[in-house]
């Protein structure tokens, strides 16, 4: 049986926050009677004392401290249940499924969620990175709310975001470094590193090339340390490389059909139509950081 009211344990934090009970009745609009009350009350059906007197001024005691502690905890937790259930009376979700390709540049996304959160501050927000074939999946099977990817399912309406620019790359020392008119056969010869499907049915590697030996990793990051430490050659997207071709660390080969391409990107959502008021707060903030839209939704 709860013998305490939140109202009381507000009273308390006003009390210690304003110095005093005539301040704190006057921030929280009651009279001074009511304040010393509620605290009085509080004391008694907890059966600690929560304030001693020193010379003229009321001081927590030891108690008192380690109760407003916990206290201070419960009355934030209260707040932000109310602050959900007013967003939840609005419509709002509770929270948003976000599926992000991870070949798509890393810093509009977090640029996108970070305004996002301080809108919606109630609301979560679940990432998953795929790869190729996984993002789809998820959307079509319902497991996300949005996917930013370089194909959606065929049905989904998807608008256009931004273009990625991927690049071949490999070690300074590496056997194709330095090599003009790279053509695919060169590169067969070599060993490739390329990033897993995170579909189940795993359909394909981006950018394999059936070379003779092959390394398989699972994120963009890895395949980029291995790279730099001298073992074989990749495509990676260009942001996530930049600094490392700066710092030569890696550098472009020089390929027959070109050392660079573009891949665009698309966002969809699982039914735009019933898209909640924080699925579409996040996809205009992702559009926004992406420079926005320059095309009508289209399908795919």
């Amino acid at each position: 049986m709860i013998r305490v009211s939140l109202e009381q344990w507000r009273m308390l934090q006003a009390v210690v926050a304003a110095g005093g009970f005539a301040r704190a009745a006057e921030q929280v609009h009651k009279s001074p009677s009511s304040v010393n009350h509620a605290v009085q009350k509080l004391e008694e059906r907890l059966g600690v004392e929560v304030f001693e007197v020193q010379g003229r001024k009321a001081v927590l005691t030891p108690a008192g401290e380690a109760l407003l502690r916990r206290a201070e905890h419960l009355l934030e937790e209260a707040a932000e249940i109310e602050a959900l259930a007013g967003a939840l009376a609005a419509g709002v979700e509770s929270e948003v499924r976000l599926a992000v390709d991870q070949i798509l540049p890393r810093e509009p996304v977090i640029q996108a969620l970070e305004r996002f959160s301080r809108a919606y501050p109630s609301t979560r927000v679940q990432l998953e990175e795929v790869v190729l074939t996984g993002g789809p999946e998820l959307l079509r099977e319902g497991r996300v709310d949005i996917l930013i990817a370089p194909e959606l399912p065929g049905g989904y309406l998807g608008t256009w975001l931004a273009d990625q620019v991927m690049v071949c790359v490999a070690h300074p020392e590496h056997p194709l470094a330095g090599r003009p008119g790279l053509t695919r056969r060169d590169l067969q010869a070599q060993r490739q590193i390329v990033v897993r499907d995170s579909g189940e049915q795993q359909a394909g590697e981006g950018g394999w090339v059936d070379a003779d030996q092959r390394w398989t990793v699972s994120h963009m990051g890895t395949a980029r340390e291995i790279l730099c430490s001298g073992i074989g050659f990749a495509w990676l997207p260009l942001d996530r490389i930049a600094e490392d071709l700066a710092q030569g660390r890696l550098v472009e080969l020089n390929l027959e059909a070109g050392t660079r391409h573009e891949v665009p990107f698309y966002m969809a959502h699982a039914d735009r139509d019933r898209a909640g008021a924080a699925s579409q707060a996040l996809m205009e903030a992702l559009e926004a950081a992406f420079g926005g839209s320059s095309s009508e939704p289209f399908e795919r």
